[in-house]
């Protein structure tokens, strides 16, 4: 790939990423989660977690995972990884924010967009989200797979 293609590239991946943790907020706002804090704002690529919030007296780290439903080769973005040592950078966030780990995964499509959450301990050590198991709703969802946007995504594909 050419210098141009991959800054090209990682500008779509690093706005996807961006985009995604919007959506989050929007999403543990709307099903009323309360005191929400981007972490990245106190520290860039905070370790596993991207945002803190609180709800009925718990307190939850999420790491949000944004990325198109389908690959460039049309077959279905089925596994969204969690990164290098993510069990280790959990255990780091919560005990530094008394949270319990959970991931945020959210899946755009050309204009519709579904997002998923889960704890860590439900995907049992793996390592990536599953995605395929989410679409037979094993996980649960924060929005159904049907929700419109505004947004034009034809920027992130």
């Amino acid at each position: 790939m050419s210098k141009e293609k991959n800054k090209k590239e990682a500008s779509r991946k690093k706005s996807l990423g961006e985009l995604g943790e919007l959506f989050a907020i929007k999403a543990l706002v709307d099903n009323h989660y309360e005191k929400t804090i981007n972490l990245n704002d106190k520290k860039m690529n905070f370790p596993f977690a991207d945002l803190y919030a609180e709800k009925e007296g718990k307190r939850f780290i999420f790491s949000v995972k944004a990325r198109n439903k389908y690959q460039k080769n049309h077959k279905l973005n089925a596994y969204y990884n969690l990164g290098n040592e993510a069990y280790k950078k959990a255990a780091t966030a919560e005990k530094e924010y008394s949270a319990e780990p959970h991931w945020i995964a959210i899946q755009f499509d050309q204009f519709t967009y579904s997002i998923y959450w889960g704890s860590l301990k439900e995907l049992n050590g793996k390592n990536a989200i599953p995605i395929r198991t989410m679409c037979r709703r094993k996980y649960r969802y924060m929005f159904s797979k049907r929700q419109k946007t505004l947004f034009r995504f034809w920027f992130f594909w």
